[in-house]
């Protein structure tokens, strides 16, 4: 007999810090040079008042018919306002349109149906516009934890009865991010064997690329020969993604067979680790940047260039990832989830990137926090996705420990359920 569902009796928002800050993306690819940890000169993004600034967070805390709490964290993106995101947005605006639009919409819903709800805030609209996707997100978080609460499964139960998504839940690999630490967080994640590695924050011509690509390509080569060094096992062999942010495609003038040539020069280098790079060209709009990293693509086929490309900028709602696979323009899709809004939105396009036979990365962003990494190591597992961002934060530690320790609880209690222990209450 199915329990009854809880329903919701009201909505609270605080304001909190995000797991990093926010970066005005614009300014550092001009050339803002560091200064410590800060940046120096003016910002050029709308909304920043400097180059570096502390990133926030709103808790989203659903107050349920039985006495419990479900929980959501509405967060952004390291680089609001680049790559056709949305604008840097203020803890203080996003609790003003919850408590305004959102808490009379939740208040006594009921949490039978995760998809159900869930799509019901997404389409919200606000004086005739979307909410942020900040919001959308953070809201969708605590009805994923309430449906979770109320059904007694885990967040990834749920997400793989109702969506149907035939996976068997179990943890997906790993992929952490170094920040601009990048020597010390690599060594890290080496003796910690993650999966995937090591993003290298690969976002400045002059200081990480070089002008003909050579500091990018000794890095390069130290991470391989820090891999073969420090490692135990010899059949430890992580795939090596970094995070260019256009600045490959700047080095080289933009160029595809010149970027070829370098990028079959990196294979080599990487060789016998695969090599995956993240957004190597920007070419300043949806349009043209699905139209350049296809043309990118088909070279490196041709020439038979072992590199993967993933997308990312210009990729950031589902209608948006539809276009980049239907235009065949990489390998892996950064499904990068504070982006698409709700999370039912990021189901359903780690699912279409699975069908569509590409790989499938459940991403996101340093910015976030441990709610919001505990949720997508949820989705991540239900739908299948090919690897997680190990978030939030730059540290490696923390954020491995925040969404692998989700992982393996997850998993222990779903495999505890089947074997015929019954219901466990959840995490």
């Amino acid at each position: 007999m199915e329990l009854q569902g809880l329903t919701i009796s009201d909505v609270l928002c605080t304001p909190g810090h995000s797991g990093f800050f926010f970066d005005d993306q614009m300014a550092i690819r001009a050339g803002a040079p560091h200064e410590g940890f800060d940046y120096q000169g003016a910002p050029k993004t709308e909304g920043f008042s400097r180059i570096r600034q502390p990133g926030e967070s709103v808790s989203v805390m659903l107050l349920l018919s039985d006495g419990d709490v479900a929980v959501g964290d509405c967060v952004t993106v390291q680089y609001p306002g680049a790559g056709g995101r949305e604008p840097l947005f203020r803890s203080q605006d996003v609790i003003a349109t919850i408590e305004a639009y959102v808490r009379p919409l939740l208040i006594g819903a009921s949490l039978n149906s995760f998809r159900d709800v869930a799509k019901r805030v997404d389409e919200l609209l606000v004086e005739g516009r979307p909410m942020p996707s900040a919001i959308r997100y953070g809201v969708t978080q605590a009805l994923l934890d309430g449906v979770s609460r109320s059904k007694k499964l885990t967040m990834a139960e749920v997400i793989r009865d109702e969506y149907d998504t035939g996976v068997t839940i179990a943890p997906v690999a790993m992929f952490a991010q170094s920040g601009d630490d990048r020597y010390a967080n690599v060594e890290k994640m080496i003796l910690k064997e993650v999966d995937v590695m090591p993003h290298g924050l690969i976002n400045d011509v002059a200081t990480k690329v070089g002008r003909d690509g050579e500091i990018f390509r000794d890095f390069l080569q130290w991470v391989h020969d820090r891999i073969l060094a420090l490692r135990t096992r010899n059949n430890y062999a992580p795939l090596l993604h970094f995070d260019c942010y256009g600045t490959i495609g700047e080095a080289f003038h933009g160029d595809p067979v010149a970027i070829a040539d370098y990028l079959a020069d990196l294979a080599d280098v990487a060789a016998p680790f695969q090599l995956r790079l993240e957004h190597p060209v920007d070419a300043g709009s949806r349009a043209a940047q699905i139209v350049a990293m296809a043309k990118l693509r088909r070279v490196l086929r041709e020439r038979s260039i072992n590199v993967q490309l993933v997308v990312d900028e210009w990729c950031n709602t589902l209608e948006d990832i539809e276009a980049f696979v239907a235009g065949e323009s990489a390998d892996v899709i950064h499904v990068k989830m504070p982006d698409l809004g709700g999370i039912n939105n990021t189901i359903e396009a780690l699912l279409y990137v699975r069908s569509h036979g590409l790989r499938a990365y459940c991403g996101g962003s340093c910015t976030e926090t441990d709610v919001s990494a505990r949720v997508s190591a949820n989705v991540a597992m239900a739908c299948g996705a090919d690897q997680i961002l190990a978030k939030p934060g730059m540290g490696v530690d923390e954020g491995l420990q925040v969404v692998g320790n989700e992982m393996t609880r997850v998993t222990a209690l779903v495999q505890f359920r089947e074997r015929g222990g019954g219901w466990t209450r959840v995490l």
